[in-house]
C-alpha cells in the first residue's frame, strides 16, 4: 500500500494516533535516539523564521505554554528543523491531513476558516485533481506546501513554503499562484523522486533498517537463551560463578559452563561466542551484573504475580520465622497464606515473598519489619486474619511478642500457634517425663555412634544389614525419631549379628571389641529395650502420620483440630488397650533372637479426679454437611452472630450474621454428600456465582488462617542451599531472587520470555544493542 493510501484511509482518532506512535517509532531507530523526548526537543526548540503574520508569534507562544503530550510528528506547524532522516520518515507515510469532511475548521477574527474544496483543484476541462501537497496544521491553523516546506532550499521565504498561510479570503488565489510557481515544480520533482526510491528499497536507510532488524533478532535470541540458562540454575539452587568470569577459560561456574555447552549444538550462541572471541562486541550479556539483573527481573515478575493473586483473595495469613544463616546474619522469612481465587479451581496456596535480614530481632524489631515490608508490597495490614509463628517468645509473647503488637493493629488477626511445633513439645515433655524412655533413646542414639564412627565397623554393618541404616536422632523433629527406631525395630537380629562380628573378631582393637559386646549383652539382647522398640515405633508411627499431615500447604484449622483430636484418643485407646499387643509382638522379636521375654504384669494406674473433671466421652468427628444438619436454628444463630462480632472492627464487618445465618441454613439442604473438607464446600460456593457471599467469606478466612509454619521452615532449606559456604558473600538481593525462582519454580514456569526480554531491553536501551545499532547508522 502507498503512502498516501495509508494516510487517506484514516478513519478515527485512534488509528491515527496508532499510525503516529508506529512512526515515531522507526523514526528514533533512524536516529539512533532512545526515547520520544529527544524527537520532540528537536522539534521544538527552532524559532519560526521571517515572513510571519503579527499574530504568528503569538500562537506559537500558546502551543508551546500548552501540555499537549506527545507532538504530531506529522503536523508541519511542528517542523522546525528537517533533517535527512525527518524527510525521509515524512515522505515515505506521506501528507497526515484530514480528509472527513464532517470536520469543521476553527474560524479566525474575520469569521472565515479553512474549507474543505481547496485540497481540490479544478481543472479547465472540468475534471478534479487532488492537491496532495497541501496539508492543514492543526497546531497553528494554517495550511503549508508539503513538498516545498521539506525541500526548500533557501532564497526568499513565502508564506506555504516556511510559515504557512490563513488568508483564507484569498485562499483560492493564493494556492492556483503557488501551484504554478518553478520553485513548487521543483519541490515536486524532489518529492516524488525520493518517494519513488523509498518505496522501491533503493536507498541506504532500507538497507539500515534491515541490519537493524536482524541485530534486534540476534540479541534478543541470545537473551532467551541466557535467561534460560539463569532459570534452570535458580531452581536447582546451582552456583552461578565459577574461580573466574572467562569464556573459555577453565573453572569459570556453572553459568558460563552451561553456555558454552549450549554453543556446541546451537548456532545463535556460536555466534555469540565467536564475536566475544574476536572481540567484536563490548557487552556480552554474560558478566555477573547482567546475571543480577536479570535474576531480581525474573524474581520480581514471580513477586508481581503472586501479589497480584494475593490482593484477589482480599484476606490473607502471615507466617514468619527466623534463623540465622552461614554469615550469621539472622534471616526472616515471610509467607503469606491465602485462597487462590483467581482459577476455576478454589486452592489454598502458602507463598514465599522473601528473606528480609533483620538486626533487631526483638518483638518490636520483627513487627517495625513486617510493616515495612507489607507496605512496600502493597498490602493492607487491616486485611491480615491469620498470623503463625513457632513458640519464640519475640513471636508469640502475649505482652511484647509480634503476635500481640498485630492484634493491637488489627484484632482481626487471628493469632494460631504452630500445631507441629505444640505437638514436638509435648512429645519432648512425655520422653523427659519417663525414665525408661530417656533410657531407651540414648540406647538408639548409642547404636548410631558406635557403627558411624568408623568406617571399618560401617562396612562390618553393611555387611550384616541389607535394608535401612541406622539414623540419629532429631534435636528439633521429635516425631522424625520414627525413623530412627525403625532401622533398628525390624532389622534387630541382622545389626545383634553385626555386632556379634565385631565383638569376636581380632581384625578389631580390644576397645572396639568390648564397646560392641556391651552393647550386644546390655542393650540389644535386653527385652525392656526390644519391648522399647516396639512400642514407640507404634506410638511414633501415629505421630508422624499426623505430623505430616499438619505441615500440608491446604491443611486448614477445622482439619488441624480433627487430626490431632484423633491422635489423642489413639494415646488413649493405646494406653488402655495397646500394651498386651506389643507385649505379644516383643515376644515373638525375643524369641527369633534367642532372647528369653520378661513377663510384665499389666497393671492399672488410677488417678484421683479433680472436682472439675468430667468424665471422657469418645467423639466422632463428622462430615461437614452433618455438623451443619446437627446444630440446631439457635445455636447456629448464636455462632453466626458471634463469628460477626470476632470479624468486625471499628465500624467495619467482614459478614453479617443474620444473612450468615439464612445462607447456612439454606446450604445445609443443598451440600453435596461427597462434601468432606472445608475447601471442597469453599469450592461449591465459588461455583454457586455469589448466592451465599457470606459463607463464602467465612470458609475464605476459615481456610486463610494458618496451622504451621513449616513453608517457612521449609524455606531455610533453599536458604542453606542457596547461601552455601562457598557462597556466603552473596547479597540479600541476589539471594531473596535466587530464593524466590527457586521456591516459587511453577510460578517461575508460567513467566513469558518475551515480557522479560522485552523490559530487559526498555531498561537497557543504552547498552550494547542500541551502541551497535546507532553505530551502523552512523557508519
Amino acid at each position: 500500500m502507498k503512502a498516501a493510501d495509508k494516510t487517506e484511509n484514516i478513519n478515527s482518532d485512534e488509528e491515527y494516533e496508532n499510525l503516529v506512535n508506529s512512526m515515531l517509532e522507526e523514526d528514533v531507530l533512524l536516529n539512533g535516539r532512545v526515547n520520544d523526548e529527544n524527537v520532540q526537543e528537536k522539534l521544538s526548540d527552532q524559532e519560526l523564521s521571517a515572513g510571519e503574520d503579527d499574530n504568528m508569534q503569538d500562537d506559537l507562544d500558546e502551543v508551546q505554554n500548552r501540555d499537549f503530550g506527545p507532538i504530531n510528528i506529522h503536523d508541519p506547524g511542528n517542523w522546525k528543523e528537517i533533517n535527512q532522516n525527518l524527510r525521509d520518515l515524512l515522505v515515505e507515510h506521506g501528507p497526515v491531513r484530514r480528509n472527513n469532511l464532517d470536520f469543521i475548521f476553527p474560524k479566525g477574527a474575520e469569521a472565515r476558516c479553512f474549507e474543505h474544496h481547496h485540497f481540490i483543484m479544478r481543472l479547465s476541462n472540468g475534471e478534479t485533481e487532488d492537491r496532495r501537497w497541501l496539508v492543514y496544521s492543526n497546531v497553528l491553523d494554517r495550511v503549508f506546501c508539503f513538498c516545498c516546506k521539506l525541500f526548500k532550499q533557501g532564497g526568499r521565504n513565502y508564506q506555504l513554503d516556511t510559515n504557512g498561510s490563513r488568508d483564507w479570503h484569498n485562499m483560492g488565489a493564493k494556492l492556483s499562484r503557488h501551484e504554478l510557481s518553478t520553485r513548487h515544480y521543483t519541490s515536486m520533482h524532489k518529492w516524488k523522486e525520493l518517494e519513488i526510491r523509498l518505496h522501491k528499497n533503493e536507498t541506504i536507510d532500507k538497507e539500515i533498517h534491515e541490519q537493524i532488524k536482524r541485530e534486534k533478532e540476534y540479541w534478543k535470541q541470545v537473551l532467551i537463551r541466557i535467561v534460560a540458562v539463569i532459570r534452570t540454575l535458580a531452581k536447582n539452587n546451582l552456583a552461578f560463578r565459577g574461580t573466574n568470569d572467562k569464556v573459555g577459560v577453565a573453572n569459570n561456574g556453572n553459568f558460563l559452563s552451561f553456555i558454552e555447552m549450549i554453543a556446541e549444538f546451537d548456532l545463535v550462541m556460536q555466534e555469540h561466542l565467536r564475536r566475544i572471541k574476536n572481540h567484536e562486541v563490548y557487552h556480552h550479556y554474560l558478566g555477573p551484573s547482567i546475571q543480577n539483573e536479570l535474576i531480581a527481573l525474573l524474581a520480581r515478575h514471580v513477586k508481581d504475580k503472586i501479589v497480584q493473586k494475593i490482593q484477589e483473595a482480599k484476606y490473607f495469613s502471615i507466617i514468619l520465622d527466623c534463623t540465622p544463616d552461614i554469615s550469621n546474619e539472622e534471616q526472616m522469612s515471610l509467607v503469606i497464606r491465602c485462597v487462590d481465587v483467581s482459577t476455576s479451581s478454589t486452592k489454598v496456596e502458602e507463598y514465599f515473598l522473601g528473606f528480609v535480614k533483620v538486626d533487631d530481632s526483638t518483638g518490636r524489631g520483627l513487627f517495625n519489619k513486617l510493616e515495612e515490608l507489607l507496605q512496600n508490597l502493597n498490602l493492607d495490614i487491616r486485611n491480615v486474619r491469620g498470623q503463625g509463628y513457632d513458640n519464640g517468645a519475640n513471636m508469640t509473647r502475649k505482652n511484647k511478642g509480634v503476635q500481640k503488637r498485630l492484634l493491637k493493629v488489627n484484632p482481626r488477626a487471628f493469632y494460631m500457634p504452630c500445631a507441629c511445633h505444640s505437638l514436638n513439645l509435648a512429645l519432648c515433655d512425655m520422653d523427659s517425663s519417663c525414665p525408661r524412655a530417656v533410657s531407651f533413646f540414648q540406647v538408639v542414639q548409642h547404636i548410631y555412634n558406635f557403627f558411624s564412627g568408623s568406617t571399618k565397623r560401617w562396612t562390618v554393618f553393611k555387611k550384616h544389614v541389607k535394608g535401612l541404616t541406622v539414623k540419629p536422632l532429631s534435636d528439633t523433629r521429635w516425631e522424625s525419631h520414627i525413623e530412627a527406631i525403625k532401622a533398628i525395630r525390624f532389622q534387630a537380629p541382622e545389626i545383634r549379628d553385626a555386632l556379634i562380628e565385631l565383638s569376636t573378631s581380632a581384625d578389631f582393637d580390644a576397645k572396639t571389641r568390648g564397646t560392641a559386646y556391651s552393647i550386644l549383652t546390655r542393650e540389644i539382647d535386653n527385652f525392656e529395650i526390644i519391648l522399647g522398640m516396639v512400642v514407640w515405633h507404634r506410638a511414633l508411627l501415629a505421630v508422624n502420620s499426623v505430623s505430616i499431615k499438619l505441615q500440608t500447604e491446604d491443611m486448614n484449622l477445622d482439619d488441624a483440630v480433627t487430626k490431632l483430636k484423633d491422635l489423642v484418643s489413639f494415646f488413649k485407646d493405646y494406653r488402655r488397650n495397646g500394651f498386651e499387643g506389643a507385649l505379644e509382638e516383643a515376644k515373638i522379636l525375643a524369641t527369633s533372637m534367642n532372647i528369653e521375654p520378661i513377663s510384665y504384669e499389666v497393671r492399672v494406674r488410677k488417678r484421683k479426679k479433680h472436682f472439675d473433671e468430667i468424665d471422657e466421652i469418645e467423639e466422632v468427628q463428622p462430615p461437614l454437611q452433618e455438623k451443619l444438619r446437627s446444630l440446631d436454628d439457635s445455636t447456629l444463630r448464636n455462632s453466626c452472630v458471634k463469628l460477626e462480632k470476632y470479624l468486625s472492627y471499628e465500624m467495619e464487618f467482614d459478614i453479617n450474621g443474620d444473612e450468615l445465618y439464612t445462607e447456612l441454613k439454606v446450604l445445609r439442604s443443598f451440600l453435596p454428600n461427597e462434601t468432606k473438607k472445608a475447601i471442597d464446600v469453599l469450592s461449591f460456593l465459588t461455583n454457586m456465582g455469589g448466592c451465599y457471599s457470606n459463607a463464602s467469606i467465612s470458609y475464605r478466612i476459615l481456610l486463610t488462617i494458618p496451622v504451621t509454619v513449616a513453608s517457612a521452615e521449609r524455606s531455610f532449606s533453599k536458604l542453606k542451599l542457596i547461601k552455601s559456604y562457598l557462597r556466603s558473600t552473596m547479597s540479600q538481593e541476589r539471594l531473596n531472587g535466587l530464593a524466590m525462582l527457586s521456591i516459587e519454580a511453577d510460578m517461575l514456569s508460567s513467566i513469558d520470555y518475551d515480557s522479560i526480554i522485552n523490559e530487559f531491553a526498555s531498561v537497557n536501551a543504552k547498552r550494547s544493542i542500541f551502541t551497535s545499532i546507532t553505530s551502523i547508522v552512523s557508519s
